[in-house]
């Protein structure tokens, strides 16, 4: 893989895949839409199609990580780090880009949340915000949460048939599902730090009315949780199997 075709997959898998999971959340949270109150399930769900579709569009090019930590943990199990920057560098921008995009498709919709006499604050939509924001917790839940996610990722690769059936990436979204459905209610499962953090930039820059607050204060946690849980599963992988 060229490093122009692993930067541009990077942006390319990373921005479907902010588009679909910043939009299903949109879509269920924001007043006037269609899947108003969804409900976590639908959340958990689009986020997994994101995922899907992401990683097949991104695969050709550069293997399709849209995650820094799963680029950490591959590069802990292998040795190699000569193109984590490269891969860190497409999903920052691919996550810029896709939470821009689910801004322009709810465009209308986040201006009607702003004229209400209560409007809601919309971070939610962009990253990951906790249901009890205690530091440590919430650290442990990311990691762990990461772990589950990167480990079965690496683990997947041992099995031949799901590489030549084209399945592998079908396996990964039913299970960032599962994490959602099963590890998400801490802290929202963000399990991947681009994820979080580019979404949380554009939230800050975006002209959105009442907006609320980016948290700035919390944004760590998102990213540092995930890059340990990716090395964890790395190391555990590479002394395990």
């Amino acid at each position: 893989m060229s490093n122009g075709d692993i930067f541009l997959g990077e942006v390319i898998g990373t921005a479907i895949l902010i588009l679909f999971g910043a939009g299903v959340v949109a879509a269920v949270v924001l007043n006037y839409s269609k899947a108003k109150d969804g409900g976590w399930i639908v959340i958990a769900f689009g986020w997994g199609f994101g995922v899907m579709a992401g990683a097949y569009t991104a695969a050709p090019l550069s293997g399709g990580h849209l995650n820094p930590a799963v680029t950490i943990g591959i590069a802990v199990d292998t040795g190699k780090w000569d193109k984590v920057p490269l891969y860190i560098a497409g999903q920052m921008v691919g996550a810029v880009l896709g939470a821009v995009l689910c801004w322009l498709v709810y465009l209308a919709q986040f201006q009607a949340n702003a004229e209400e006499e209560i409007a809601q604050p919309t971070l939610g939509i962009f990253s990951t915000t906790p249901t009890i924001r205690n530091p440590v917790a919430n650290l442990i839940t990311e990691i762990i949460a990461t772990v589950a996610l990167v480990l079965p990722i690496l683990a997947f690769g041992l099995t031949k048939g799901l590489g030549e059936s084209g399945t592998a990436v079908l396996v990964v979204s039913f299970l960032v599902v599962g994490i959602g459905l099963s590890l998400g209610g801490p802290t929202g499962y963000a399990i991947n730090p681009a994820r979080d953090l580019g979404p949380r930039i554009v939230h800050a820059l975006l002209p959105i009315p009442n907006k609320g607050t980016s948290d700035w204060g919390y944004s760590w946690i998102p990213v540092v949780g995930p890059l340990i849980g990716g090395a964890l599963a790395g190391l555990i992988f590479n002394v395990a199997f």
